[in-house]
């Protein structure tokens, strides 16, 4: 039991980390579940590996609350209307993920979550990262703050968003902030939007596995969960605030670089 216990910590710390740097969380746990698989059956294990992010969405909506909550409780209340705005871009944004994942949920499970798509997403968005953040040093960017960003903009980050729903390895944060930054973000705001926009994916993905798996846990899973959830919050608490004063001063392109190398070493241990 205490062995399992420690597999969980070690997923949330993973889910933790990687959930939000643009190196694919979901890639890393399929990686490390072929490791240190923990002993419980292959649909617990799908659950499980979605819900730990709601720990891991929790650190942002405690460290951006004050962007976050729409309402204004002061003197009067009132909605305040930049963040109400702000929720329709991402509600936007969000569409093209959804509509992929309910046409082509099941097919996508089947044909590509595998070490070969991983390795190959790792690499080609890797390389992305390094070829996009060299063009980026020679040009300005254009949209700086939230209030900027257009309803188009929104929904074309959203469409990066969907690719990550289909090739695991791919990130979605990779895939969004890589998708922001070439439309013209600053990596600050493209980092932002990605945060925020993470928390309707991971809310709505995480709720859509425990209907269909049941509220049939047993007393070992219900704790594995809670174990996994806190162990992401309290890793994603220090990873956020890292990656927010990291990606003032440097690029991108070490996560590039760490993908692609990630990649080859996926790739060598298929073929060996």
């Amino acid at each position: 039991m205490i062995i399992e216990v420690l597999k969980v910590v070690l997923f949330g710390i993973v889910e933790g980390i990687t959930e939000w740097l643009p190196v694919s969380s979901t890639g890393h746990m399929i990686l490390l579940n072929e490791l240190v698989s923990l002993n419980v059956n292959q649909d617990f294990w799908n659950l499980f590996e979605v819900v730990i992010q709601l720990g891991a969405i929790m650190a942002v909506v405690i460290l951006f609350w004050n962007q976050l909550w729409p309402f204004s409780l002061n003197e009067k209340f009132g909605i305040k209307q930049d963040t109400f705005i702000m929720w329709i871009k991402i509600a936007i944004a969000c569409v093209p993920a959804v509509l992929v994942k309910l046409k082509f949920g099941d097919m996508i499970q089947e044909q590509f979550y595998n070490d070969w798509t991983i390795a190959l997403a790792l690499i080609v968005f890797g390389i992305g990262f390094i070829i996009i953040e060299n063009r980026n040093q020679k040009i300005t960017p254009k949209v700086k703050g939230i209030p900027q960003i257009t309803y188009k903009a929104a929904f074309v980050i959203g469409l990066f968003q969907s690719i990550a729903v289909i090739f695991p390895g791919t990130s979605r944060s990779g895939a969004t902030i890589l998708g922001a930054i070439l439309i013209g973000f600053s990596r600050s705001l493209a980092v932002e939007f990605s945060f925020f926009l993470a928390i309707p994916a991971m809310v709505g993905g995480s709720l859509l596995e425990i209907l269909d798996f049941g509220l049939k846990f047993t007393g070992t899973e219900l704790f594995f969960l809670c174990v996994g959830m806190i162990t992401a919050f309290v890793t994603s608490m220090l990873v956020i605030r890292i990656l927010i004063g990291y990606i003032k001063t440097h690029t991108f392109k070490i996560f590039g670089w760490y993908r692609i190398i990630l990649g080859i070493i996926v790739l060598i241990n298929i073929w060996l």
